[in-house]
């Protein structure tokens, strides 16, 4: 049992950043109901699916319960204030306002549950010039300096990260939140609103080393020209690895390593701060010494010396490695109609009350009769809806 068993979350979310925070919840035990349209959400048509689920809507959803509703309709309508009403926490990620015009904003939310927690994920923020406007990821990078951390350090020209990351670090965000609110209601029996937008939480995430530039204002300074232009990526005799160091120790050991113990007291790069001033040169060398030893000899000598230091592995190659393997990172799981599963194992390791990946991402409206018949709707009255096209069940 996680440690948030007993907890009931209705997800009214899409795309990512929604469906990934309650994911986190539904890993920690909560009893995680998806609600999505009759058409099922945007998510489910995006990839090749797998016995009808896409993998990345897998991911995004697994372990929770799904009913499609038509919620234009009264009947819908009914439905998700009967869920709200056995809830503690209700996740939304529509723009700004959206939710008041369907008649669940924070008001009409707590007149059905009152110590609910109110949960907004959004693109921009409620104000400002962007708050209505349409958001994908992308964007998100574009505004947060995402495109300006990552650009080319040869070229300056901006890059993106070739991942949805905007969407995950909002849901990160909002799944810590959700925790310290549930731990507020539980001192103080007050449920509250929480909002969190994708822009602020990008920016926040970023701040701390790639907007050091910008920390104390009567010494800004642009980060781009301390930074220099390569990263620390280098080529071997087979292939690639990253090697680095921080502490004089750590320069030490990586000369030895490489054979170049003249470089130890070189006054380029005998202090933290002389390695930074000159640390295009320095990687340059590194780089070329690197350049003389297999991926697995040098890397080995690096360990030896205490280096920080690993190969680049590829994204199929991570399922074998050695440290991945230790940890237990990947769990394999069989699943009727998937076969053999992967999946990241929830990261927090909670030592009295493990977390748990409780089962696949749901089939569209999977759940809908037993989530009816637990709100004491009878058979008759889910025929009802089914023939009315208010509710959606898949068909066996």
């Amino acid at each position: 049992m996680g440690p948030l068993n007993g907890i009931r979350v209705v997800d009214l979310t899409a795309m990512v950043s929604g469906p990934v925070a309650a994911t986190i919840l539904a890993d920690q035990g909560a009893d995680v109901i998806k609600v999505e349209p009759i058409q099922g959400e945007q998510m489910r048509f995006m990839g090749a699916p797998h016995n009808g689920v896409p993998a990345t809507f897998f991911s995004c959803n697994r372990g929770k319960r799904s009913i499609a509703l038509d919620l234009k309709s009264n009947e819908g309508k009914d439905v998700l204030r009967d869920l709200v009403r056995q809830a503690d926490v209700l996740i939304e990620n529509f723009r700004p306002g959206a939710i008041e015009r369907m008649g669940f904003g924070e008001a009409a939310l707590r007149a059905l549950k009152s110590d609910i927690i109110a949960v907004s994920i959004n693109g921009f923020g409620e104000q400002g010039p962007y708050a209505q406007s349409r958001v994908y990821d992308p964007v998100i990078q574009a505004l947060s300096g995402a495109t300006d951390i990552q650009a080319d350090r040869t070229t300056g020209r901006p890059a993106m990260f070739r991942i949805i990351i905007a969407d995950k670090v909002a849901a990160l965000t909002a799944a810590q939140a959700i925790a310290s609110a549930l731990y507020h209601r539980e001192r103080t029996g007050e449920g509250q609103a929480i909002k969190v937008s994708m822009l602020d939480a990008m920016i926040s995430f970023f701040w701390p080393e790639g907007m050091g530039g910008l920390v104390y204002a009567e010494r800004e300074f642009d980060v781009r020209k301390e930074q220099g232009t390569m990263d620390l990526i280098f080529e071997t005799q087979d292939g690639h690895i990253t090697a680095g160091t921080v502490s004089d120790k750590e320069w030490a050991g990586l000369c030895r390593a490489l054979r170049r113990e003249d470089l130890i007291d070189d006054e380029r790069f005998a202090t933290s701060m002389a390695r930074i001033v000159n640390a295009d040169v320095r990687k340059k060398i590194v780089a070329d010494a690197v350049s003389a030893w297999s991926s697995a000899e040098i890397l080995a000598r690096f360990q030896a010396e205490g280096v920080p230091s690993a190969p680049l592995l590829n994204r199929t190659e991570l399922l074998d490695n050695a440290q991945v393997v230790a940890n237990g990172t990947i769990s394999r799981t069989e699943y009727a109609g998937f076969g053999e599963v992967r999946q990241p194992v929830p990261p927090a390791r909670f030592s009295k009350t493990p977390s748990e990946i409780s089962g696949p991402a749901p089939r569209l409206g999977e759940h809908g009769r037993s989530i009816l018949a637990e709100l004491g709707y009878d058979e008759a009255r889910q025929q009802a809806m089914i023939d009315a096209k208010t509710l959606r069940i898949p068909r066996d």
